[in-house]
């Protein structure tokens, strides 16, 4: 399994705007949320091994922060090349998970261009300004390393976020599988 890394967008970046599909076919973006919470987007997606390794610590972490941040998954993959991505899937895959937060298909691929997200999952936390204040990973866990999935990174930066801390640790980049690129968007 390649692994890829983030890009890791520059802090301070505004949030890119979206209207994307969710599971039900309600479009939603960024301004849907209210400005006085956080934003957490995520990139993620049902097939990539990486996601599927914290999948179960992603559903935890969705409700013990729903009523503190507004969070968005994003699944940019081609569904035509990787049928396992497509949105009926996502819809089982939302429900199996356990995921409460918004599950959207970037089928254009252009938010996450806009985003400049490179594998899943990626994280990108914005504060109530919504400018980038954390990119990157999960937690040092991966598939096969033995290491416990406790979000503990994002959990520290969300953290640091809602109670007015500015976030002091090394932000690592995550890593996991590639965003799979229709052919004719290849970056």
């Amino acid at each position: 399994m390649a692994i890829t890394p983030s890009a890791m967008l520059a802090l301070g970046t505004p949030c890119p705007d979206f209207n994307l599909p969710d599971t039900d076919g309600h479009l939603i973006g960024p301004h849907d949320f209210s400005v006085k919470q956080p934003l957490l987007v995520m990139f993620i997606c049902n097939h990539c091994p990486y996601v599927k390794h914290i999948r179960a610590a992603l559903a935890v972490f969705g409700r013990d922060y729903a009523k503190h941040i507004s969070i968005i998954a994003i699944n940019a993959n081609d569904a035509e090349a990787y049928p396992d991505d497509s949105p009926e899937k996502m819809v089982i895959e939302k429900r199996e998970a356990g995921y409460i937060f918004p599950y959207l298909y970037d089928e254009s691929q252009n938010v996450a261009k806009a985003f400049n997200a490179t594998c899943t999952p990626e994280f990108y936390l914005f504060d109530n300004k919504r400018k980038l204040v954390y990119r990157g990973q999960f937690d040092d866990s991966r598939p096969g390393n033995g290491k416990p999935i406790l979000g503990n990174d994002l959990r520290a930066a969300v953290d640091a976020v809602l109670n007015g801390q500015p976030i002091h640790f090394h932000q690592k980049p995550s890593v996991g599988c590639s965003i799979k690129w229709k052919p004719e968007t290849t970056t």
